[in-house]
């Protein structure tokens, strides 16, 4: 279907662009919320009768939206979670917690301008877009934590799923070096003295039976 754009889409074009997008996508989505016109003779009409009001409005909004992004862009939200050693969430952040983070900081966003591709399933600090305006984007910054330490770690720029890993692995390596009782023993090789008192064992069992 060809349609008459009545502000920015993104990857599709601005204001005043024909483009062609399915059906579908015009119907259900395009045409209902009043993003643009189809493209027809009647409304290319309407549309270029309209064109300076229409792009007045728009230059206003984005003015506005440009002045409160400016209060909201790189705002940090602290949002706490049970999550397993290994940083995945019992469960996940979604739209409505980003809108409730930044509402409780003083900042009124419309889920509809939170833009994610997926939950966040994992702790450390993420990076949120909010659309303000169709052409006024800024980013907020989501930091998931387990604890309010953690969280403070992380606006300080550690990176607390590494510092996890290492200090996982430095457990092992200590466990495994406390393990070891023979430094020349090859990997799997049992101790010479844990064997002495088996070979024992086993020469008194062969005395006994040779006695009888």
């Amino acid at each position: 279907m060809d349609i008459i754009l009545l502000q920015r889409i993104e990857n599709l074009g601005t204001i005043g662009d024909v483009v062609t997008v399915k059906d579908g996508y015009a119907r259900n989505f395009l045409l209902p919320q009043k993003k643009a016109l189809r493209a027809n003779e009647a409304n290319k009409k309407v549309f270029e009768a309209n064109r300076d009001r229409l792009e007045k409005e728009n230059a206003e909004r984005r003015s506005e939206a440009e002045k409160a992004g400016e209060k909201v862009d790189g705002v940090e939200i602290v949002l706490i979670r049970a999550a397993s050693n290994t940083g995945q969430l019992y469960g996940s952040v979604n739209v409505r917690d980003i809108v409730n983070g930044l509402e409780a900081k003083g900042h009124e966003i419309d889920k509809k301008q939170v833009i994610m591709g997926n939950p966040i399933k994992t702790i450390g600090m993420h990076d949120v877009r909010v659309d303000l305006h169709p052409e006024v984007s800024i980013t907020v910054k989501a930091n998931v934590a387990r604890s309010d330490d953690e969280a403070e770690l992380q606006s300080q720029g550690v990176d607390v799923l590494a510092q996890m890993f290492e200090d996982e692995q430095r457990e092992i390596e200590e466990m495994a070096a406390a393990n070891t009782t023979d430094p020349t023993l090859e990997p799997g090789e049992i101790p010479a003295d844990m064997l002495e008192d088996g070979d024992s064992a086993e020469g008194t069992d062969s005395e006994e039976t040779t006695e009888g």
